[in-house]
């Protein structure tokens, strides 16, 4: 039995979640606790956390520290979103979090939020076979993420979150009513939804985040229904003429709603509705679960003893998307990822990394060549930059780095600490660029004629040198030419000769 905890660092509130994997791999949540500190007030009005706030936030981490220690939990992980991508001295807060509670936050992409809300999502919905659209309604920004079954296909962020409307809405005495104001800031975003909806026909609707739950909640006090698990668009459209005849203390009154709450909720009715209009969906469930939870459950799947195939599969098919997206090779592509990762099984013992890694060449592997899109003409330096404004859902920043570097050095020269994007890296991590570079580079020059002749590869070692042999059809001596080319490298990089068997 372990005990783990996730922090949810968003702009309105902090989440934790206090959970408990049996040695069966079962996860059993034991605490939900949520503080109202409204990071995202600053952040989008000041582009800065001011003092008070921080302080707030400070005090946050440590009543969440003494909750965990009291549960005896064994890992933490902590993730901000928004609001502290925003802020310019984010990393200072993050500091003196680290430093009072040993609690380190890491700032996650929008794509990362994405994917971690549609894990907890697809824990408690059924997504099989369905085409279904998620819209997570947070402080600083709305995610709407469209997937086919268990896989992510995309996701697109709007700075439409409730409390940055309210933060650049609010700043200045308008001739219009707020609502009418949210209204024509949601309908900005409208051509972009429309874009990535298209024609495409959405099975189910799912709304994640406190505002959408909050509106399942109203939706069964003021309309008498038996569930606050769904709301449909004409309850949307009731509750938005009755929330914006309130003033807010009248809201707090009469429908017992919080504080930070609200003041946001009519934002987030409008904008949900917005998005559901343009989708053309009628109804809209509410699992009640977001990112702290897919949080905790992406924490124990990497604990657990069965292997995180899911991970892999939507990494994968996001690569795979992109590949498509500049218009890759993609016979050529399968073929250099299946050919990199078989020979980082079979020198496991000469790079000494972790299995994990291997996903990380074999996409950078799948992507090697997409820079041709833009020219051909050092093709790997576009691939680099296509990969750095392309993030892959299921791969953290640092992964998609690493992927971009590996990528960007599959031909021409080595990595030097002259480059910058090199530099950036950790120690640890441009030994490992170094190493899967020089993986992929042996894979590349087994389909250097992109007629796909060899069908696999053997890399072995026999006493003092490693010996590889292609398999597949005859006429390869191009591919055998540049092999031989690279076996230099090969002994630059792993000391150990490298010789072509015939």
């Amino acid at each position: 039995m372990q005990t783990l905890a996730a922090i949810d660092v968003g702009s309105n509130a902090m989440r934790l979640v206090v959970g408990r994997l049996s040695y069966e791999d079962k996860l059993e949540t034991v605490e939900n606790l949520r503080l109202p500190v409204r990071l995202g007030q600053d952040a989008f009005s000041l582009k800065q956390i001011q003092e008070g706030t921080a302080q707030l936030a400070l005090d946050a981490f440590i009543r969440f520290r003494k909750v965990a220690d009291d549960y005896g939990v064994e890992r933490i992980r902590a993730v901000a979103t928004s609001a502290m991508r925003e802020a310019g001295n984010s990393d200072i807060l993050c500091n003196r979090i680290a430093r009072a509670t040993g609690i380190k936050v890491e700032i996650i992409s929008g794509e990362e939020e994405a994917r971690l809300i549609h894990l907890a999502v697809s824990s408690v919905v059924p997504l099989k076979n369905k085409h279904t659209m998620l819209v997570d309604i947070g402080g600083g920004s709305v995610e709407v993420t469209l997937s086919q079954g268990n896989n992510i296909l995309s996701t697109e962020s709007y700075n439409m979150g409730t409390v940055r409307l309210l933060a650049k809405l609010s700043q200045k005495p308008a001739k219009l009513p707020f609502d009418e104001l949210v209204r024509e800031y949601a309908e900005a975003a409208r051509r972009r939804i429309e874009r990535e909806i298209k024609h495409k026909k959405i099975d189910v609707c799912i709304g994640t985040g406190g505002n959408i739950e909050e509106m399942g909640a109203l939706r069964k006090k003021l309309f008498k229904r038996e569930s606050d698990s769904a709301i449909t668009f004409e309850e949307l459209e009731k509750l938005s003429k009755i929330l914006s005849k309130m003033p807010v203390e009248e809201r707090m009154r009469k429908l017992k709603l919080k504080p930070d709450r609200a003041d946001v909720i009519l934002p987030a009715i409008i904008v949900l509705k917005t998005i559901a209009k343009e989708a053309r969906v009628n109804e809209i469930k509410i699992p009640g679960v977001g990112l702290k939870d897919g949080l905790l459950l992406d924490l124990a799947q990497s604990l657990s003893k069965a292997p995180r195939t899911s991970r892999n599969e939507q990494v994968w098919m996001s690569a795979m998307r992109l590949g498509e997206k500049y218009q890759f090779d993609g016979e050529h592509a399968i073929l250099i990822a299946f050919l990199a990762g078989k020979l980082f099984d079979q020198t496991l013992s000469l790079h000494n990394l972790e299995a994990e890694d291997k996903l990380l060449l074999e996409v950078a592997a799948l992507l090697h060549d997409i820079g041709h899109f833009i020219n051909t003409v050092d093709h790997n330096q576009h691939t680099y930059y296509i990969l750095k404004a392309n993030l892959l859902i299921g791969l953290t920043n640092r992964e998609q780095n690493i992927v971009a570097n590996v990528a960007r050095y599959h031909r021409k020269s080595m990595p030097t600490v002259q480059d910058e994007n090199f530099r950036s890296l950790s120690t640890k991590d441009r030994s490992m660029v170094i190493k899967l570079s020089v993986l992929l580079r042996l894979a590349d020059a087994m389909d250097v004629s992109h007629t796909r002749r060899v069908k696999s590869v053997t890399l072995r070692q026999v006493k003092n040198k490693w010996l590889l042999k292609i398999e597949g059809g005859s006429g390869s001596s191009l591919e055998t030419w540049a092999l031989e080319k690279r076996c230099s490298l090969f002994q630059e990089v792993f000391g150990m000769k490298l010789e072509i068997e015939e």
